[in-house]
């Protein structure tokens, strides 16, 4: 038989009234715990602020002056000088160990790659380049695109195709414009090229000449795709 009882509605400020109750014995009973972690947000929370006001700004501020003049000296290709500076000026190396958190400090270490690369440190120069942090923006893409081809153009001066093949695609991988993407594309192109790998090239003459037509690279790109279509 099905059951007859008529279910009770409950009163809502009851209902209510009952809720509160349970929070404030809830409280009651935990209200030592509860203090403890308020304590500790509210010591993050200031600390994070402490860290950012007092010690992180003033720290960025210090590394964009110091690499100032770091920056001068690669401008003018002196590479040596602006790696290791000149007494008086910090060279990128010195803004490393210095401010190496700082936004400026991670930038010191995509141009002491570069340095390191144009004087043919090649193993010196990847390990910059890797220890260099990828940043957020239009404009820091294009930076970090750069950073990873030129990891790459080390990488194959050590004789290390593969691993050079795979940092230009990362390098295309990171910003998908009309400068670094079909560079780099036509870099790996001609790299796979080099290393019999015919079809590979292919595809990325083919990804130059559809997807970026207006590209310094693809004004000659038909060339290159004869190339190697007479090798398949």
């Amino acid at each position: 038989m099905a059951d007859n009882k008529k279910q009770v509605k409950e009163d809502p400020e009851e209902v209510i009234e009952s809720a509160i109750n349970k929070t404030e014995m809830f409280i009651f009973k935990n209200g030592k715990t509860l203090l403890t972690i308020l304590l500790v947000l509210v010591v993050i929370v200031g600390g994070f602020t402490a860290y950012r006001y007092l010690y992180s700004v003033p720290q960025q501020k210090k590394a964009a002056s110091a690499i100032f003049e770091a920056q001068n000296a690669f401008a003018v290709d002196s590479f040596e000088l602006a790696l290791h500076g000149d007494g008086n000026n910090l060279g990128f190396l010195q803004v490393i160990d210095k401010y190496g958190s700082t936004k400026s400090g991670n930038l010191a270490k995509h141009y002491a790659g570069q340095c390191y690369l144009k004087l043919g440190e090649y193993q010196n120069a990847i390990n910059c380049f890797e220890k260099y942090k990828h940043v957020k923006g239009l404009s820091a893409e294009m930076v970090n695109a750069v950073n990873e081809g030129l990891a790459g153009d080390a990488y194959v001066q050590l004789g290390n195709t593969a691993q050079g093949l795979k940092q230009y695609q990362k390098a295309i991988d990171q910003s998908d414009n009309d400068l670094t993407a079909p560079y780099y594309a036509k870099k790996a192109g001609v790299l796979s090229q080099s290393t019999g790998d015919y079809k590979k090239a292919l595809e990325y003459y083919n990804t130059i000449k559809s997807k970026y037509p207006t590209s310094m690279e693809a004004r000659d790109i038909e060339k290159y795709i004869g190339q190697v279509e007479q090798k398949l």
